[in-house]
């Protein structure tokens, strides 16, 4: 699996290569998160959020379909007792309804062959007056071109099912009827668009 074989590296891409948009992101994620919060987290990739969320909510769930990933998770946030693994596929959640208080996935719906349903495993998932929290990469500029480092990635072994601008990504919940929806940017090398859905 692509995500296997590159979790060793995904560290440097995070704080170094595209280090400006995730400075970003950690910050809007942070002012998202309650102490009282119990957080499901999906795509959690090697826990460059889960290093911001762990601290600030009273516990933590944090998953990915990636077992090098994980392995990574775990050592970047060893330091919190309140954080649990598990491997899981974002589009079929073992949970039940209504588990969690803010629910995150961050940079996955471009690579996922259903989106929306994944999209309606998290809500599902999310208390009534919770929030889920989407963040995505923008992998093309505002001409519709797709970014040379979004080009890179992909041709390494990515394989983006979608490339949304940020009008785009404001579509896309438009289309699944998603109508109480904020939105804002991260800007960086690779910009991330945030959508945060009201329950």
């Amino acid at each position: 699996m692509f995500w296997d074989n590159v979790a060793w590296a995904y560290d440097f891409f995070v704080n170094v290569i595209n280090g400006k948009t995730h400075s970003k992101l950690r910050k809007i994620i942070a002012e998202q998160i309650e102490a009282d919060d119990e957080v499901l987290e999906c795509a959690c990739g090697t826990g460059f959020l889960s290093e911001v969320i762990a601290p600030l909510c009273h516990s933590l769930t944090a998953t990915d379909f990636s077992e090098k990933m994980l392995e990574k998770a775990r050592k970047n946030t060893v330091i919190y007792n309140n954080v649990t693994f598990a491997k899981v596929d974002i589009t079929s959640l073992d949970y039940q309804d209504e588990s969690f208080n803010k629910v995150v996935a961050a940079n996955v719906i471009h690579l996922l062959d259903n989106p929306a349903r994944a999209v309606g495993e998290l809500y599902r998932v999310c208390r009534p007056g919770g929030k889920v929290i989407i963040p995505t990469y923008i992998n093309k500029n505002a001409a519709e071109k797709t970014t040379a480092l979004s080009k890179t990635i992909d041709a390494a072994g990515a394989d983006f099912k979608r490339e949304f601008t940020y009008d785009s990504y404001r579509g896309f919940f438009a289309e699944l009827g998603y109508e109480d929806v904020e939105f804002s940017l991260a800007p960086g090398r690779i910009p991330c668009a945030v959508a945060v859905i009201k329950k």
